[in-house]
């Protein structure tokens, strides 16, 4: 009994001690925090994106108060109101930075696209493009297996009812997640005031994708030689729409009316989503 005692005694001396080190260390060694970060972390929105090139909001405001290099417009989704914000707070100069909006450059709907072979794994785009590039015949086209609806902090994107993610432009903050969750790279950031859309990523020659998918870019280039303004290209079979050019030159749809599949479509078409469940991976 003496001895249990004993032991009790010696590991409660022993717990006082340390607590005293540690309680001393943490005093001295403290390093106080300038309050400037949490009212500039407190004008951000908190998305947690890394958009910036930073893990989450707080360690974009340190960096941004502490360090001078660091740009107040870095936040992607905050836009021109949040970084004008962040520049007064800190008294930098925001500069100019293009708003975006991601793009889905995939037409072909899930439920009908042709496979070659039935995937019954994880729900996860990733782990099925390992296996012979994806379950599609088209190893350019989305997996519709949600990864980008998942990777979307502000609910921007979703499935519609054939298996395709779509966009909700009023909620998309350009942060870039989706895009950069997709395996297949189906998602492209563009300006947000694009408007004229090319809804393919293949890059399979004519006579190959006529075979495999009935909407796709075909490379015919009838786009590139109906195009007044030049402002369309085929690259690698794959027709690039110049933005700036359209956006700046074109009062006409000559593209669009000359592309034989309607690869290329009006940006405006795309309807809004309505929320939808998407099954985590497991």
């Amino acid at each position: 009994m003496n001895s249990f005692v004993a032991i009790v005694a010696v590991m409660a001396l022993v717990g006082v001690f340390f607590g005293f080190v540690l309680a001393f260390a943490n005093k001295k060694l403290a390093v106080e925090m300038n309050p400037l970060i949490h009212v500039v972390e407190d004008v951000l929105p908190k998305g947690q994106c890394g958009a910036c090139g930073y893990a989450g909001c707080l360690a974009y405001a340190e960096a941004v108060v502490l360090d001078k290099d660091v740009s107040p417009s870095l936040c992607i989704p905050g836009k021109k109101a949040v970084a004008e914000q962040v520049a007064k707070l800190t008294g930098k100069t925001a500069v100019e930075v293009e708003a975006q909006k991601a793009l889905v450059k995939c037409s072909e709907p899930i439920n009908v696209a042709k496979t070659k072979y039935i995937y019954d794994g994880i729900k996860d785009c990733m782990a099925a493009s390992l296996l012979q590039s994806g379950p599609k015949e088209c190893e350019y086209g989305c997996l519709g297996l949600g990864n980008c609806v998942r990777a979307c902090m502000f609910g921007a994107i979703a499935l519609n009812d054939q298996g395709l993610p779509v966009v909700d432009e009023e909620k998309c903050t350009g942060c870039g997640k989706c895009a950069s969750a997709c395996p297949k790279k189906v998602i492209e950031m563009v300006p947000e005031d694009y408007h004229v859309g090319v809804f393919c990523s293949s890059h399979y020659k004519g006579a190959v994708v006529r075979k495999i998918c009935k909407v796709a870019c075909i490379g015919c280039g009838l786009c590139v030689k109906n195009c007044p303004y030049k402002a369309i290209k085929l690259q690698n079979n794959l027709a690039v729409v110049d933005s700036k050019i359209c956006l700046e030159k074109c009062t006409e749809s000559v593209c669009m009316e000359k592309c034989p599949t309607k690869a290329i479509r009006s940006t405006s078409e795309i309807p809004v989503p309505e929320p939808a469940e998407v099954e985590e991976a497991v």
